[in-house]
């Protein structure tokens, strides 16, 4: 009997049957009720100390932090005066990933839902020469073609809409969530499941965060091979720039923490390959 490959089938059926299903969703009993309980927002009261320590400029809350958009897009939402300029926001993004064969419907149908005096989300703030140029290449529906709106839109947004924001109740929630991503994980975190590759300076393994249940890939990258290959400056590079990007279409870094031996990346994980 080969007992590599009986254990390579066990580690694989143990994965997949933690992923619960394709897209990684997994039943609430997978979830750990102790880290769960972890998880939970702090008292309001707890968290208004960070208003002096974050940075509170529109730029960093609203655009470069997931939550804090977000939670800046519902706080749009429940206010009737904002809702022309958030719909805008969001149906501009929508025209920069659609497929370029849709962009000129997507485009006329902006034009006709905020571009216009009469339509009832008008979005009066913009101004006319931006307008006018948007409503005559709107049938070519080129690439970029709204990004002018779309500054606009935001430097409206960053004025006295994000001053209301920061004294509402979902700038408070935004703190809250601030207090918990600050909160020290480990690796009692997460429990390990098979290897998925391996490399000069470690190995990627397949995880399960215990409070959630979702399944992530772990960097593991150890320290005396880094410090010998002279390859920690880079492993901080690589932190930065994952630390940085936002997308649904490439992984992201969720967590990071380090171990007496490895520092570790715990990124978003594909679907796919041979255990899809």
């Amino acid at each position: 009997m080969d007992f590599g490959s009986l254990e390579t089938v066990v580690a694989n059926s143990a994965f997949i049957a933690a992923r619960g299903s394709f897209d990684g969703s997994s039943a609430p009993s997978s979830r750990d009720r102790k880290y769960r309980a972890k998880l939970r927002l702090p008292p309001l009261s707890k968290c208004e100390g960070l208003r002096d320590s974050l940075d509170l400029e529109f730029q960093s809350v609203c655009r470069e932090q997931p939550i804090g958009r977000r939670l800046f897009q519902q706080f749009l939402r429940a206010d009737q005066r904002h809702e022309p300029a958030v719909g805008l926001w969001l149906d501009i993004e929508d025209y920069d990933t659609v497929d370029g064969d849709l962009r000129p419907q997507k485009a006329q149908r902006v034009v006709a839902t905020y571009l216009d005096p009469q339509a009832q989300l008008f979005c009066s703030f913009l101004d006319e020469g931006a307008v006018s140029k948007v409503k005559g290449a709107a049938v070519g529906g080129q690439e970029g073609l709204l990004q002018p709106l779309l500054q606009a839109t935001l430097e409206h947004l960053s004025g006295a809409p994000f001053q209301e924001f920061l004294g509402s109740l979902h700038f408070r929630r935004f703190l809250q969530w601030k207090w918990l991503e600050a909160q020290p994980v480990g690796e009692d975190w997460f429990l390990d499941f098979r290897v998925l590759g391996k490399g000069g300076f470690g190995e990627v393994s397949a995880c399960q965060m215990k409070a959630t249940g979702k399944m992530y890939a772990c960097k593991k990258l150890n320290k005396k091979r880094l410090k010998k290959r002279k390859g920690y400056q880079g492993a901080m590079v690589e932190k930065t720039i994952l630390t940085k990007v936002h997308s649904r279409f490439i992984v992201s870094l969720a967590y990071a923490f380090e171990t007496k031996t490895d520092l570790c990346l715990v990124m978003t994980i594909m679907n796919g390959g041979d255990v899809r």
